[in-house]
């Protein structure tokens, strides 16, 4: 079972060899523009304009909760968009995060990691504008990715 990799810097621009795939949660309202996905757009256009090309088209795809949709950005990079949170507001039914959809969405996430051979690189995925608690959300990424013999590195930005 592979083990999960802290280190300070940037899940935009992961170090390892290989194919990579970076993942980030997204909400599900078509919004898109706080938080980490705001370094993803300054690198690549390509996972914001296939997001929300996905939302505008969710009548007839799968875009929801616990959804996953993957970008190839470079030769060996690809972004994960996954939906694992209700709107973009804290309010009367508490913070926008979604556990069981971070629960869902990762399992996705590992099959498009196996098929690829890529290492997994993030954030504290659902953790920032989000609201949710990493204690919370680190043994589902465990359980969905470790438990698949995949690498993966959490990525803690810079500042704060």
């Amino acid at each position: 079972m592979g083990e999960i990799t802290y280190i300070r810097g940037d899940a935009t621009t992961p170090s390892a060899k290989g194919v990579k795939l970076i993942a980030h949660v997204c909400n599900d309202i078509g919004g898109w523009g706080k938080g980490f996905v705001v370094a993803v757009s300054r690198r690549w256009p390509e996972p914001e304009a296939a997001y929300r090309a996905w939302h505008r088209g969710r009548a007839s795809n799968d875009f929801g909760l616990g959804a996953a949709q993957f970008v190839q950005v470079e030769r060996y990079v690809w972004v994960a968009n996954l939906v694992g949170q209700r709107g973009v507001r804290r309010g009367s039914n508490g913070v926008p995060v979604r556990y069981e959809a971070i629960d869902e969405a990762p399992g996705r996430l590992a099959d498009k990691a196996v098929e690829l051979g890529a290492s997994v690189h993030m954030p504290r995925i659902g953790c920032g504008l989000a609201g949710g608690k990493w204690s919370r959300i680190e043994p589902l990424i465990a359980d969905r990715l470790l438990t698949r013999d995949l690498a993966v590195t959490v990525y803690d930005h810079g500042e704060g």
